[in-house]
């Protein structure tokens, strides 16, 4: 599989207790947070797209628009 180019940058405000507590977890299973949240945003647009991501892809994938009102964080 080919490598990822990484160089667009997200920034993500959290509450600095969760962020501990994250950056601990990752700790214990010898990952950086930038590799789990890598995993994490890459897992999402699988389950969204029903398909494995390659590095490969090149187009934005076509997925349903997000959930609105009561569905979103049932």
């Amino acid at each position: 599989m080919a490598i990822e180019k990484r160089t667009a940058r997200l920034t993500v405000l959290i509450d600095p207790r969760k962020k501990a507590v994250f950056e601990q977890l990752c700790a214990e299973e010898d990952a950086t947070s930038s590799q789990v949240v890598r995993r994490l945003i890459r897992d999402y647009i699988e389950q969204r797209t029903g398909s494995p991501w390659t590095p490969e892809d090149n187009e934005i994938a076509k997925v349903t628009p997000p959930m609105r009102g009561k569905q979103r964080g049932q």
